[in-house]
């Protein structure tokens, strides 16, 4: 009796939470079942659990390609630089923005922070091509020409992309992680900072002792994060907006944008399937041991 009085209580939360636990069921678990295509030789006449078991064979095809070690040294690298940079400029323009004076300034900054990420799931890839274009791209037009520089060939130019899709990628996605940041020093009592200042602290102390203390746990659990998808890239980033360039693949080709190259031009199923279970398995692996290396000298901010 007390059990059921407990769930007519607490009933609506449960309605409340079913639609994000049929997402999560259909969209994360239910598809967890073609796992199995990745130890197979995908049939479309015999279906995913008719066609025929080749062990481990799709993962040594993925592995002996002369591309392995190249797509593995790109994803892991850009995701790295990503991590640090990304953290870095979200974490900075966050401390910016929460040190302004006035509700109005900081809705402005809230909006001019979010505007890029907005844009970015529109037209980011149209952005960079109006930047870049030979002919008439704003650097080879706007500022390579008038100081007389010769227009550069950035379609066919490898040697500028990791600057190119460094920057592509903070401007699309740090206003998303610095409102997170932000978020968090909200919280934080003012009266830290009325009691440091009282104290004779300085600017640059209040947010050395204060501000940075109170933002390491959501850089903690956002990196943590992170690692776990370090095996994955953004593959709009390094598919559309190179715009697929045979001359860029040294530069743009991950794990992800050859394993999408290999399913058009190969049709092979099954070797996609593995690079995903191997992408998973690791990202996971990582996670693990990221947040047990974090437990250990902070048990605070651990995951779990």
């Amino acid at each position: 009796m007390k059990n059921a009085k407990k769930l007519l209580r607490y009933l609506p939360l449960y309605f409340m939470l079913m639609p994000g636990c049929i997402y999560l069921v259909i969209n994360h678990y239910i598809p967890m079942g073609g796992i199995v295509l990745a130890f197979k030789k995908y049939n479309f006449k015999k279906g995913i659990f008719g066609s025929d078991n080749v062990g481990f064979h799709n993962f040594k095809f993925l592995f002996q390609t002369k591309d392995a070690i190249t797509i593995t040294r790109n994803t892991l690298l850009y995701n790295l630089v990503f991590i640090v940079v990304g953290t870095v400029i979200a974490v900075f323009v966050a401390i910016l923005l929460d040190e302004l004076t006035g509700k109005f300034l900081k809705k402005l900054y809230q909006t001019a922070i979010l505007f890029p990420y907005i844009i970015s799931i529109v037209i980011i890839s149209y952005l960079a091509y109006a930047f870049l274009n030979t002919e008439t791209g704003f650097l080879n037009m706007a500022l390579l020409k008038p100081l007389g520089k010769a227009p550069v060939s950035w379609y066919s130019t490898p040697k500028y992309w990791p600057v190119i899709l460094t920057v592509v990628y903070i401007w699309k996605s740090f206003g998303y992680h610095c409102i997170l940041y932000y978020s968090a020093l909200v919280g934080v009592d003012r009266e830290y900072y009325e009691a440091a200042s009282i104290d004779g602290a300085g600017r640059w102390k209040r947010i050395w002792y204060i501000t940075l203390p109170n933002l390491k746990s959501t850089v903690i659990i956002l990196t943590l994060l992170a690692v776990s998808k370090i095996f994955y890239s953004d593959f709009g980033l390094f598919y559309q907006v190179p715009l697929n360039q045979g001359a860029l693949i040294d530069v743009t080709n991950t794990i992800d944008t050859y394993v999408y190259r290999g399913l058009m031009q190969l049709n092979n199923v099954g070797m996609s399937a593995a690079a995903g279970l191997y992408q998973s398995l690791v990202g996971f692996v990582l996670v693990l041991s990221a947040n047990v290396i974090v437990k250990r000298y902070d048990p605070d901010s651990a995951l779990f």
